[in-house]
């Protein structure tokens, strides 16, 4: 039989290691402490193993980490684990390859499935893995399934930075010079379909199953003209039966009556028609109009305001009359404006905060 091992290390009396293992969370390392500490008190080794439901084997080796390390030497180690099939460049290749896409011609897919990645990284690398290891690989790289946002073909990305990137130039430039010396308000303004057809959002379903959500075939509608400031974080909506320039006018109005007293307001807008410059847009002495780049609704944080109010009062709903419309429009955007914080929070831009 071999000879017990000694407890060597004499830096810690047995209370003190009682006391260490009070305040650590880990089980593991506190068995691990309360037995040394009774092999110090005097206890048999065969004693001291059993009071913490460990074997004489395992104490030893345990008291073989501590002489060497001290309390440092008792923390749980983690296994290794097996080695990952593909090395770190191939993991980085296999998350460039996934943010890419496929392409139709070569790999006969529009969009990825595990399947499919299996077979890549078969054909690619040779190595050979079940579909739930490729789901694993995607989540290693901090990689989930989500719904696409649709972009317009003719999106430019390159205008679309160069519009961040000279914001505040751009809010410069719209201003007049009546405007000088006064202070600047950011809006940003946009108007959303709220009616019979509305949209489907996400909800929490078991895996696997396809949840029905209630949507009405009718067609009754109305608009939503919603501006937000997110520095002061106030807003102003209207709702009118159609998008045009009338009703746009309208908004303008509405908008010029929250804007601070001596205020000049920028008014962040995308290029619809009823939003342009001419004889029948009447703007308002405080506000001044600066378009978005074309095909950027994604600039508009006003987008996020819209998907907020439709996923948290506008869907899964079923509205029997145009009044019922107008009432829902009402109350999601008193919502939205109860908690001015939630206006930061959504609408908030770094490149929008620009000091005139």
């Amino acid at each position: 039989m071999a000879r017990p091992i000694e407890v060597s290390r004499k830096d810690h009396a047995p209370a003190a290691l009682r006391e260490i293992a009070r305040t650590t969370k880990d089980g593991g390392v506190v068995r691990r402490l309360q037995a040394i500490a009774a092999v110090l008190e005097g206890h048999s080794r065969g004693e001291a193993a059993h009071l913490n439901g460990m074997q004489r084997q395992t104490l030893r080796d345990w008291v073989h980490r501590y002489n060497e390390h001290g309390v440092a030497g008792l923390i749980s180690r983690q296994s290794p684990g097996r080695p990952s099939a593909l090395s770190e460049e191939q993991m980085e290749e296999l998350r460039q390859m996934v943010l890419a896409g496929p392409d139709l011609e070569r790999h006969g897919v529009v969009r990825w499935r595990c399947a499919d990645l299996r077979k890549e990284i078969a054909a690619r690398w040779s190595v050979v893995v079940h579909e739930n290891t490729v789901g694993r690989f995607l989540h290693r790289l901090e990689m989930t399934r989500l719904q696409p946002r649709p972009q317009h073909p003719k999106t430019d990305a390159a205008a679309q930075e160069d519009f961040k990137k000279n914001f505040a130039r751009l809010v410069a430039e719209a201003l007049p010079e009546t405007a000088s010396g006064k202070p600047i308000e950011i809006w940003f303004q946009d108007e959303a379909r709220v009616g019979q057809q509305g949209s489907l959002e996400y909800i929490w379903a078991p895996v696997g199953s396809r949840p029905r959500m209630v949507r009405d075939n009718r067609h009754d509608s109305a608009y939503l003209f919603g501006a937000i400031c997110h520095r002061r974080q106030v807003g102003a909506a209207i709702i009118m039966p159609a998008a045009n320039t009338e009703a746009m006018n309208e908004h303008l109005a509405e908008i010029a009556t929250q804007v601070a007293p001596g205020a000049h307001a920028v008014l962040v807008c995308d290029r619809a028609g009823w939003h342009q410059k001419g004889r029948q847009l009447r703007l308002p002495d405080n506000i001044w109009l600066l378009p978005l780049p074309p095909y950027s609704p994604e600039l508009n944080p006003m987008e996020n305001i819209w998907d907020y109010l439709r996923g948290n009062r506008l869907s899964a709903r079923v509205w029997d009359s145009y009044e019922a419309i107008l009432a829902a429009c009402k109350d999601a955007w008193n919502f939205l404006t109860s908690d001015f914080e939630r206006i930061d929070s959504i609408a908030h831009r770094n490149w929008a905060c620009v000091n005139l």
